[in-house]
C-alpha cells in the first residue's frame, strides 16, 4: 500500500471527524493515544506547504518520519522520541492509499 501526506490530506482526515486542528485531545487518541498530538504536528513539519510526499509503503514512510523527528531533536538538542506501535497503526490507516 502507498502512503501520502499533505497539509490538505491532514485537513481532511481532522474535517471527517468533526474536528479542529486545535483539539488536541481527540487529536491524541485519532494518531494513536498518549502524544498523538506530537506525532500529527510531526507529520505538519514534515511536509512543506502545497506539497505531498508519497511513500511506496509503510517502511519508507516511517522512516522518513523517524528522520524528520531525529533531525529536529538533534537541532533543539533533545532525544528524539520514537513513534509507538499504536501511533504507526493510526497514521497508516490515516495516510494510507488503496490502490
Amino acid at each position: 500500500m502507498r502512503y501520502s501526506l499533505s497539509h490538505q490530506k491532514l485537513q481532511l482526515v481532522l474535517a471527517a471527524q468533526g474536528l479542529s486542528s486545535s483539539s488536541a485531545a481527540a487529536i491524541d487518541k485519532l494518531f494513536g493515544g498518549a502524544d498523538g498530538y506530537y506525532w500529527y504536528g510531526t507529520l505538519r513539519d514534515l511536509c512543506p506547504a502545497g506539497k505531498t510526499l508519497v511513500w511506496e509503503d509503510q517502511y519508507a514512510m516511517v522512516k522518513a518520519i523517524q528522520a524528520h523527528e531525529n533531525a529536529t531533536a538533534a537541532e533543539d538538542e533533545m532525544p528524539p522520541q520514537v513513534p509507538t506501535a499504536a501511533h504507526i497503526a493510526a497514521i497508516s490507516k490515516l495516510l494510507g492509499n488503496p490502490l
